[in-house]
């Protein structure tokens, strides 16, 4: 697939989830959380969780609207996220997507309103009263959704994160909380786009490792970015994991080291889909790429 070909798919899906979202993130919400709720949400972010559930689904001939509702659900799941760590009690960060924090913005009890509301809609999306989800598959989604997001997913990576300040971790144990902070969320966005259609178990199961070794591509290249990258370009503060004394995989194996870490991870993504017997992975392949190539 051509670099333009991809660049125009892209941008067609972001424009299609940007729509969705501002159809279903509404105004109505009381005492304006409504409009903080979509402050926290559109117009920003590269929408890779919706892009990857698209991509997936139709890499096994799913369910497009299916697969949208999906895609919108987790792109909530993650926004609620990053209001929330950007919270005072967490990294009291000020910058997100190149504007102001929700909690800067709205005030910190708002934020955490907007995060729960965020979080209880990603699920509503899932389950919409005309049953055009069937039941199976609603549950399904549903339950991926929450085991990705939950206390052995992203949350519970957080909470890791949060006490790993100033420890030094050895490499296996940093792999293994991204794998739940960051992996979890990445790997679901998959494998719920793909769950939207047939699926053979050797492409399950390739879909599976592609989504995970996409997930720890993604962090080690975000900790790459947060030391050669400035605030500007990223859309948030930059050089915060260092000031922090986090642990990240730069400061673990040095930023040569880290970059062709990144490399070779991407190389086992792009193996696996190679492995899954798939026909129309160009776009998941695409994906992988431009996450471990992104320069923000």
């Amino acid at each position: 697939m051509s670099v333009a070909d991809f660049a125009a798919w892209r941008s067609a899906q972001q424009h299609l989830v940007e729509q969705a979202l501002s159809d279903w993130v509404r105004l109505d919400a009381p005492a304006g959380l409504g409009e903080a709720m979509r402050y926290a949400v559109l117009d920003g972010g590269k929408r890779l969780r919706p892009l990857l559930a698209l991509a997936a689904c139709d890499a096994v001939g799913g369910r497009r609207p299916v697969a949208l509702r999906a895609a919108c659900a987790l792109e909530l799941i993650h926004a609620y996220s990053l209001v929330h760590d950007d919270m005072p009690c967490m990294d009291n960060d000020v910058l997100r997507r190149g504007k102001p924090t929700v909690h800067v913005a709205y005030g910190e009890a708002q934020a955490l309103l907007v995060g729960d509301a965020l979080q209880a809609l990603a699920f509503e999306l899932l389950v919409p009263a005309d049953g055009t989800v069937p039941d199976a598959l609603a549950a399904s989604l549903c339950r991926q959704l929450a085991l990705a997001a939950g206390g052995h997913g992203m949350a519970g990576g957080q909470a890791v994160d949060l006490a790993s300040v100033g420890v030094a971790l050895d490499q296996p144990a940093l792999e293994a909380m991204h794998r739940l902070k960051t992996g979890a969320l990445l790997q679901a966005s998959v494998m719920m786009g793909a769950s939207t259609g047939p699926m053979s178990t050797t492409a399950r199961e390739q879909l599976t490792v592609y989504g995970a070794a996409l997930g720890l591509a993604f962090q080690v290249v975000d900790d790459v970015l947060d030391v050669t990258a400035d605030s500007a370009t990223l859309g948030k503060t930059a050089g915060k994991d260092a000031a922090a004394d986090k642990p990240t995989f730069v400061s673990l194996l040095g930023l040569s080291a880290a970059q062709a870490y990144a490399e070779r991870v991407l190389d086992q993504a792009h193996a696996a889909l190679e492995r899954s017997g798939l026909p129309h992975t160009g776009h998941l392949h695409a994906l992988a790429d431009w996450v471990g190539r992104r320069s923000h």
